[in-house]
């Protein structure tokens, strides 16, 4: 034990830290140390010497007063450290290894220092150095450290009241929309009753209104055949009564020959719109939920490492042409491939293609309108495709456009679609056309060769990609807010709407990505300039704001990058 080794005391100052009984220590208290045993070489309060002294196989250890420690009567006393190794708990920590600047026990110093060569047994090292502890200095950033700890836990502490403070307005938005729905349908509910009330009401006019021509010519018919069958003896009279009755059948013979006393009520039917049924139904909540990163819409997207993906399936007839893409809450990634007419569904992790659906013909912008659907447009066929992803892909429903329909958004229950040109149009899912966009105040045309869409989720911006008029943001009357027809972005064919509101809108001329401000204005340049590569069809990222995907002209591969 160390209780063999010759120990200087007098090299200690008189001036030792007050030291703590080991006992109460374990026990979480701050008792200080009356008494030391030389044998345990630990340090205890008067109560706990007592149990060590009650313990038989202890009872013969020596046990001295604090005194005579801190006045060094003891020679040969260890006046060693009195922290316990964690690792081997019956040992004291006091040996130092000089190589590693690291203490520990005699055990841990052998076993994993055992190549060492500067290892010390501390109070020797104290005693033949000139080191000096600087326990204020490592006390100043202890305590600077625990400062900047609990500032971190007060910034917890605030994120999760201001979680649960979002929770609640959440669910009281969810709340609120539901009563929306409520009051909607019984909007609804009362014009399809008006309309029925109606439709029979003027039914039921035209029925009294023949029942009242049927009742007056029955009259009429009565008064004659009365009149004929009265027993008169004046032959002229009888001669009146006979022309008036055959007057009166002429009569109903007309009537009744010319349908006019027939009922031609018709059935009336009630036809559900089934497309609300139907959304309703392939609907799991009432909205999208998310999971936003908190990071600040105004700051540049830094690109990190990128990798590049094959799409191309075997039976692709032709070479990938990635028109749009959008990445659902589960990361799963939806591409429109307008070259082969098919939209492909890609892994979220290994961003292989899990499975594809054939559409009637190319389609060219895909958005997402839940959390198991999307919609896309089909210009040439003029239609757009609600296309659940549950399962294998599948039309759920389609609707006409009098258009050929490309750019295509999803937001505040509505779909915003536009043709090539000039206009921008809102629908319902169902397809009833609501609104149309094409003209500013002044009565001018405001795009010319619309080639994406996008809106916010409140539908206050709507974002157009003009191949000639570059990044155009629009509010939701479609009166031009402001635009950017820099040549940064020249030969603007898309703009992506991210999760934290900025706007990424590449220029295919110089095959880059400019990143813009909710409101449009420039915040800078995310993927520079690469003439070497096609120029870019499609951008998009995850909505954990991860990872960002981009699609090139005749490209068979996405390229995929964190940010």
């Amino acid at each position: 034990m160390a209780t063999g080794r010759e120990i200087d005391t007098d090299i200690l100052s008189d001036e030792i830290f007050d030291v703590l009984c080991s006992m109460c220590k374990n026990k979480g208290k701050h008792t200080e140390g009356e008494k030391f045993c030389v044998d345990c070489e630990d340090y205890f309060c008067i109560t706990c010497v007592q149990v060590h002294s009650e313990v038989p196989v202890l009872a013969g250890h020596n046990v001295l007063d604090i005194s005579q420690v801190r006045s060094g009567a003891s020679k040969g006393l260890p006046r060693g450290p009195t922290e316990r190794w964690g690792r081997h708990s019956h040992k004291h920590i006091d040996m130092y290894c000089q190589n590693h600047d690291n203490v520990g026990c005699s055990t841990c110093i052998a076993v994993d220092h055992r190549l060492c060569k500067d290892t010390f047994y501390i109070p020797e090292y104290i005693q033949n150095t000139t080191y000096q502890v600087a326990s204020r200095d490592i006390q100043t950033k202890l305590k600077e450290i625990a400062k900047t700890l609990e500032e971190q836990a007060d910034i917890f502490k605030h994120d999760k009241q201001r979680l649960f403070k979002r929770k609640a307005q959440i669910m009281a938005d969810i709340r609120k929309f539901r009563q929306e729905i409520n009051d909607h349908l019984d909007k609804l509910e009362k014009s399809s009753i008006d309309e029925i009330e109606d439709k029979v009401k003027c039914l039921e006019d035209n029925i009294e209104d023949g029942l009242t021509k049927i009742q007056a010519i029955k009259s009429m018919i009565t008064s004659a055949n009365d009149k004929l069958a009265s027993t008169s003896t004046n032959p002229s009279e009888v001669f009146v009564y006979v022309k008036m009755a055959e007057d009166a059948a002429n009569v109903a013979d007309i009537y009744i020959e010319n349908g006019k006393l027939r009922s031609t009520v018709e059935d009336v039917e009630f036809q559900p719109d089934s497309a609300i049924l139907i959304q309703l139904l392939h609907e799991q909540t009432l909205g999208v939920l998310t999971v936003k990163p908190t990071m600040n819409a105004d700051n540049i997207l830094q690109k990190k490492g990128e990798q590049s993906y094959n799409v191309k399936v075997s039976t692709d007839k032709n070479s990938c042409n990635i028109s749009s893409a959008c990445c659902m809450e589960d990361g799963t990634i939806i591409l429109a491939d307008f070259n082969n007419g098919k939209l492909k569904r890609l892994h979220s992790c290994t961003y292989s293609v899990t499975d594809t659906f054939d559409l009637p013909e190319d389609p060219y912008q895909v958005c997402i309108i839940g959390k198991t659907h999307v919609a896309v447009t089909v210009p040439s066929k003029k239609e757009v495709h609600l296309i659940s992803l549950e399962r294998e892909m599948k039309t759920t429903h389609k609707f006409n456009t009098d258009f050929e329909c490309y750019g295509l958004a999803y937001a505040n229950s509505n779909l915003y679609i536009s043709d090539s040109q000039t206009s921008v149009y809102m629908y319902t899912l169902s397809g009833r056309k609501l609104n149309q966009f094409s003209k500013n105040q002044s009565g001018h045309e405001m795009l010319s060769n619309i080639c994406s869409l996008a809106v916010n989720k409140d539908a206050t911006r709507i974002y157009v990609a003009d191949h000639f008029n570059g990044l155009i943001v629009m509010d939701s009357n479609g009166q031009v807010i402001t635009s950017f027809n820099d040549e940064q972005i020249k030969g603007a064919n898309c703009c992506y709407l991210t999760e934290v509101g900025s706007v990424l809108a590449p220029g295919s001329a110089f095959n880059n990505v400019l990143q813009f401000t909710c409101d449009g204005e420039l915040i800078g340049e995310v993927i520079k300039d690469d003439s070497g590569k096609g120029g870019i069809l499609s951008v998009c990222c995850n909505q954990q704001m991860s990872n960002m995907y981009i699609s090139r002209v005749w490209e068979d591969n996405i390229e995929v990058y964190d940010i």
